[in-house]
């Protein structure tokens, strides 16, 4: 699997994909949190705790306001995987799905250990975050999947039979290589989804929204993103129900002022494939972020799920600015969400200069490292 070679990145190029990136990722983080508290609850129940509008703001889950779910534990892991792929292509080794995989095994034993092994000196940086070893209902077919370390491949994929949508609410990342062609992050997402989730559903659903992600990234709008992702679905097996819900999302925007309902009957339309369509149309009919991402969690499906895949989608779009402050400011591990999208930035633009034929930053190996 290759790559374009990288383009030289005027500072005002850095700075808006440097945004984007932040964007994504504080995004989907932002979206989680929000979704988390209400996740699983019937639209009834949400109003009856919330009030008839809903959840209009973080609320308390796991013992605090702002906390984070499995879903973003295991996209910033995801992001560690894809800079520890670039720095170990100077050996020769270029293999992103291998090197994704060992970041989410890391992910893996913060499920299982009590805290960060000073010992394992491979482990890097993220894996040191304490806080990232909290338990948040990680769901079985991700801690099957990842138990031991037999990689999961599109033609021999962990659970063949699991078509839940976590698997692209953990795929924002891939959206942001946005020096490869679609085509290329689609089959990144893709392979990288079938390490948990190997029903077709699942994994394209994942490759669909990488490729939006990315598309927005790239500075495209909406509704090209998802045509984008349309035209690459329709080559491969198995695309149908994803293809379907898209078109499904697409023509909800024209069906009159948006509901808590409309979006619940995309969200339920498939395991899948129905987070992703409600995702991509509370992003077409929001009247700005903090209403869209409000819109993606309150509705009796996975709102958690559906929450992420809007966030990173806006965020993508819009980048960090115009995500709520007053958010920002409660939300867990920001700090090590800004770091970590800061050094996927800094390593995709400037990577040469961080570790390549004229020296290697030892800080930055031993932050990520070749093994």
């Amino acid at each position: 699997m290759g790559a374009t070679a990288g383009a030289v990145w005027g500072r005002g190029e850095q700075q808006d994909f440097r945004s984007r990136v932040r964007g994504t990722l504080l995004g989907a983080a932002v979206g989680d949190a929000l979704g988390a508290p209400v996740d699983g609850l019937s639209l009834e129940s949400i109003r009856e705790a919330y009030g008839a509008e809903g959840l209009l703001g973080l609320a308390p889950a796991y013992g605090r306001r702002g906390a984070l779910t499995h879903l973003t534990q295991l996209s910033l892991f995801g992001v560690d995987g894809l800079i520890r792929a670039q720095v170990r292509r100077d050996t020769g080794a270029w293999h992103p799905p291998s090197d994704v995989h060992r970041a989410y095994r890391r992910w893996s034993a913060t499920q299982s250990d009590w805290g960060p092994d000073e010992r394992r000196k491979d482990d890097g940086w993220l894996a040191r975050e304490e806080w990232l070893y909290a338990r948040r209902d990680p769901s079985k077919a991700c801690l099957l999947g990842l138990a031991d370390e037999i990689m999961g491949t599109l033609d021999a994929p962990k659970n063949p039979g699991e078509p839940g949508a976590e698997a692209a609410a953990r795929s924002a990342p891939f959206g942001l290589l946005v020096g490869w062609e679609p085509q290329l992050v689609m089959q990144l997402a893709v392979e990288c989804a079938a390490q948990t989730h190997g029903h077709p559903s699942a994994y394209l659903t994942a490759g669909a929204y990488a490729v939006i992600v990315h598309a927005l990234a790239r500075g495209e709008n909406p509704d090209a993103a998802v045509q984008q992702a349309l035209a690459l679905l329709a080559a491969r097996p198995g695309h149908q129900p994803v293809a379907a819900a898209l078109q499904r999302a697409l023509g909800a925007v024209r069906q009159g002022m948006p509901s808590p309902e409309r979006v619940q009957e995309l969200a339920v339309s498939g395991i899948a494939e129905g987070p992703l369509a409600a995702a991509v149309y509370c992003v077409l009919v929001g009247e700005d972020v903090r209403h869209g991402l409000c819109l993606s969690v309150n509705h009796g499906g996975p709102s958690a799920v559906t929450g992420a895949l809007t966030g990173g989608l806006l965020g993508a779009l819009h980048g960090e600015t115009a995500l709520p402050p007053a958010w920002l400011a409660e939300l867990e591990g920001r700090p090590t969400v800004l770091v970590l999208a800061d050094d996927f930035a800094m390593e995709m633009t400037q990577g040469p200069a961080l570790h390549g034929p004229a020296g290697s930053s030892p800080g930055w190996l031993a932050r990520y490292p070749r093994a």
